[in-house]
């Protein structure tokens, strides 16, 4: 326990310093990317206009237009994109004087939450180059379920019982996790966004790396380490598993109330949350690199390992908006029927994308 408190207590720590860092270098970075892209305008419009001279040309040489019509068609997207060129350039001149005198907090454009998407994309006209179109789908009054993919990656290792985490026989830098899933976001409360709950589907993938030249092997229905009897390059033992996270989450929102639709924002807001998991194991595998006799080998090893099939535990996270800090904990043990127990957990970072 002493252990999960001071993991619990770094976690906290890490979680102000990271909320503190994003608001001091919010709006500046915004800033700074408009005028970059102010930059690029001249660039990608000059370029865009080469190409319109070009399909111009190719339709000339064609006999689809003639010289005359040609001459005209040449000026008039001269003329757009000179009036392209000043229109951009004015209208982030604005943007950045807006963000300024407001130090960031500005209203968002109700358009643009719901009805429009925005892409930058570089088709060869330089950097800044933006790409977007309006959606014609029917707005819903109130949207109380939103749905985000869910991404992490960190520490990875385990809990032993009769054990610190500090003798663990696995690499505390060398062993990670990953997990991926799709998660949906719903208010409880019809008139307040405070408390919402998080569910979806996730895959993860625990891995532990042994140390001291060890290696995971089964005898008699009990997996456990044994020294491996060639000097191992690597050794890695990676759990793939099939999980339905569910977690209670809590944070402050922005209520945003236009003519045909109310929104409750979370951009830019602190949010926490609590809960566990359950699904089941889909595979374990182990790699083993050595080499033997002077040949370098690769092994790559398939099968139960005796590891639990009920995947079950506690999770939580904490940050602002997409980016949080996150820890999982597995009630049950890596290994069924194994002598001492020992229970997986994992420290890193979550994006809801």
């Amino acid at each position: 326990m002493n252990h999960i408190l001071r993991t619990t207590i770094v976690f906290i720590c890490c979680l102000i310093a990271s909320s503190v860092l994003a608001q001091e270098g919010d709006y500046s970075d915004r800033i700074e990317q408009l005028r970059e892209a102010r930059e690029q305008v001249e660039i990608s419009e000059k370029e865009a206009l080469k190409m319109e001279i070009l399909d111009i040309e190719k339709r000339l040489e064609a006999g689809e237009i003639n010289s005359e019509e040609a001459q005209r068609l040449k000026q008039e997207a001269a003329e757009k994109r000179a009036l392209n060129i000043e229109d951009r350039r004015q209208m982030i001149d604005r943007e950045i004087a807006l963000l300024e005198r407001n130090a960031g907090e500005v209203a968002e454009d109700p358009e643009e939450e719901d009805n429009v998407e925005y892409i930058e994309v570089d088709f060869g006209f330089g950097e800044g180059s933006w790409v977007h179109w309006k959606s014609d789908r029917d707005f819903k009054y109130d949207r109380r379920t939103y749905s985000d993919l869910v991404f992490a990656f960190g520490l990875n290792n385990a809990i032993i019982d009769g054990e610190n985490l500090e003798d663990s026989p696995y690499r505390l830098g060398g062993s990670r996790f990953f997990e991926i899933g799709y998660g949906w976001r719903t208010r409880v409360f019809k008139n307040s966004n405070f408390m919402r709950i998080n569910y979806g589907f996730s895959f993860q993938f625990n891995g532990l790396k042994p140390e001291n030249n060890q290696y995971f092997v089964r005898d008699n229905g009990e997996t456990r380490l044994e020294e491996f009897e060639f000097d191992l390059d690597k050794s890695k033992f990676r759990m793939d598993n099939l999980v339905f996270p569910l977690h209670f989450e809590f944070g402050p929102s922005k209520f945003k109330e236009y003519e045909d639709r109310v929104r409750y924002s979370l951009h830019n807001q602190f949010r926490i949350g609590f809960g566990g998991y359950a699904g089941i194991n889909l595979g374990s595998r182990q790699k083993l690199k050595y080499s033997e006799n002077g040949d370098n080998r690769k092994d790559k090893l398939k099968g139960r390992y005796n590891t639990s099939d009920f995947i079950y535990g506690l999770s939580a996270y904490a940050g602002v908006e997409g980016v949080l800090l996150y820890v999982k904990y597995d009630l049950n043990p890596i290994f069924q029927d194994a002598a001492v127990e020992q229970r997986n957990i994992s420290l890193g970072l979550r994006f809801d994308l």
